[in-house]
């Protein structure tokens, strides 16, 4: 995987303790460092999908079917996933 490089200042204290986690556990800074940012990204970024999008644009339910069980109606799956190909023209 690549990656960038990242510089950090940290208080004396802060340092200090990273120096003593490092000796102690055998790792490097930069796992540390990586794994803490990593971590805290995880528990607070907000990460945007693809439904996140199409919603926040007005595309989630713009569209009015009249038929809103469709997924979960046995007579509007069936022959879904057959072998055969439906021409549209012939609906």
């Amino acid at each position: 995987m690549a990656s960038d490089r990242l510089s950090v200042r940290l208080a004396e204290l802060f340092r200090r303790n990273l120096e003593s986690l490092v000796e102690t556990i055998g790792h490097t800074e930069s796992d540390l460092a990586r794994e803490a940012i990593e971590e805290y990204l995880l528990r607070h970024a907000r990460f945007v999908t693809c439904f996140d999008v199409a919603e926040q644009s007005g595309l989630v339910g713009c569209v009015d079917s009249g038929t809103g069980d469709l997924s979960t109606n046995p007579k509007h799956i069936q022959g879904f996933g057959s072998s055969h190909s439906t021409d549209a023209t012939s609906r």
